[in-house]
């Protein structure tokens, strides 16, 4: 048999699956940065450590669960059936398995997703910022992307409940076609629900199951280095083009489409944030622009390869101004997302979802479709909303034993001390 491989999509494949994976040291950043000084080398830890348990995690039954072919119930495949990665990288005569997305090998897509895993997960940290074991956070790491990311993954992106499959709950509302999938089949060009819902959701969950930091609400808890979160901010921006044009899996005109999609919303997010700071403060920060950019990026994920540029501009100008007002509500409700998760991610995402029912080109009331795409959008995006609160409270309750909270006293001394006997800087007013 000879192996016929389009080079030019698996090498794109391959820089996009790195730059997918160069985000989660640029998350370390800029949670790091977000933190105080004497918590920012837990913060970053929080993500490697993420990167270390999910890299070898997801080559044992992640794939497996993710994307195997034995569907249980629509909600997973079996974590057996690949294990290991077993039947997954070579076929009987002993030559690459063909990806089913692109003309390269599948085990391009491995590397591709496997860090889509990592970086939802480690998303979830900065909810969680200061005041937590290192120890649980690896053990929730391992169980969590076990029972709802590589689920949700499958569900959405594997052919189960949230795809456009025979089965989904998209074609049990409006019906299939002659192929056999969804007449309107749901839209998640690269992550709204399986991403950012999902960790958005979890943060909220475990910020409410932790409890709050010594001080919230009566204290000022401000970054000790806005130069490393806006750097942070860049290399997420620089990877997010492999996670949203990489999702177009090859080297293409809808990856041409996703990366000026993404572009364009994120600048317009940055504009929406700084405007919602200067008429609400009075003038716009540099931590107001780099969260802007994440917002418009969260929120252009799942609809990269289905909006317009101009488009874009909408999705993304909205995304700043909701995730800018939305920041401030856990002041309000009372609840402790140490670096506004909740704020950008599950907001921008839920936006970014349900949105597409609005701005797709082919499908969004305003481009002549009918409600249709909108219900399907919503209702994939509140399932998984439900999935991930549901199975997150399950999870972080079932950890209590192992103990979720590092003691007062070492929360006032640091948690980089206590956790990893270690500090970031050896001058003590940086400690303050």
């Amino acid at each position: 048999m000879e192996e016929v491989v389009n080079t030019g999509d698996a090498a794109w494949m391959l820089i996009s699956a790195s730059l997918v994976l160069l985000m989660t040291p640029g998350l370390a950043f800029f949670y790091g940065g977000m933190s105080r000084a004497k918590s920012v080398l837990n913060m970053m830890m929080m993500s490697f450590g993420a990167m270390a348990v999910i890299g070898v995690i997801y080559v044992l039954w992640g794939w497996s669960m993710s994307y195997g072919t034995e569907n249980v119930a629509g909600i997973f495949a079996n974590p057996f059936e690949q294990f290991g990665l077993q039947g997954a990288i070579y076929d009987d005569a002993g030559e690459f398995l063909a990806s089913t997305l692109g003309d390269y090998p599948q085990i391009i897509d491995i590397a591709f997703q496997v860090t889509f895993a990592i970086i939802t997960t480690a998303l979830i940290s900065g909810a969680l910022a200061e005041r937590v074991k290192y120890g649980t956070w690896l053990a929730f790491t391992g169980i969590w992307v076990t029972l709802v990311y590589f689920p949700l993954a499958h569900m959405v992106w594997g052919g189960g409940l949230l795809s456009g499959a025979e089965d989904g709950l998209a074609a049990k509302m409006f019906g299939v076609n002659d192929e056999g999938t969804a007449n309107v089949a749901p839209i998640d060009f690269a992550g709204g629900t399986v991403v950012h819902i999902n960790a958005g959701v979890a943060a909220l969950v475990l910020a409410l199951v932790v409890g709050k930091r010594t001080g919230f609400g009566k204290m000022a808890f401000r970054p000790h280095n806005l130069p490393f979160v806006m750097l942070g901010a860049a290399l997420l921006w620089f990877g997010w083009f492999g996670f949203n044009a990489g999702s177009a899996f090859g080297a293409n005109g809808t990856a041409g489409l996703a990366w000026v999609n993404t572009t364009t919303a994120t600048a317009a997010a940055i504009l929406g944030w700084l405007l919602t700071e200067r008429i609400r403060d009075g003038k716009g920060t540099s931590l107001g622009a780099a969260s802007g950019a994440v917002a418009g990026l969260v929120a252009i994920t799942p609809a990269a390869g289905a909006l317009s540029p101009v488009g874009s501009i909408a999705l993304g100008a909205i995304a700043g101004i909701l995730s800018a007002l939305a920041v401030g509500l856990k002041y309000k409700f009372g609840y402790d997302d140490s670096l506004d998760v909740v704020g950008v991610h599950l907001v921008s995402g839920l936006w970014g979802t349900i949105a597409i029912g609005f701005l797709g080109t082919e499908t969004g009331l305003f481009y002549g479709g009918d409600y249709k795409q909108l219900v399907v959008q919503i209702v994939i995006a509140v399932v998984a909303l439900l999935f991930t609160a549901v199975l997150t409270a399950v999870i972080a309750f079932a950890l209590k034993p192992l103990g979720w909270r590092i003691s007062p006293e070492a929360e006032a001394r640091g948690v980089d001390e206590s956790e990893h006997a270690e500090t970031a800087y050896d001058f003590a007013a940086a400690l303050k």
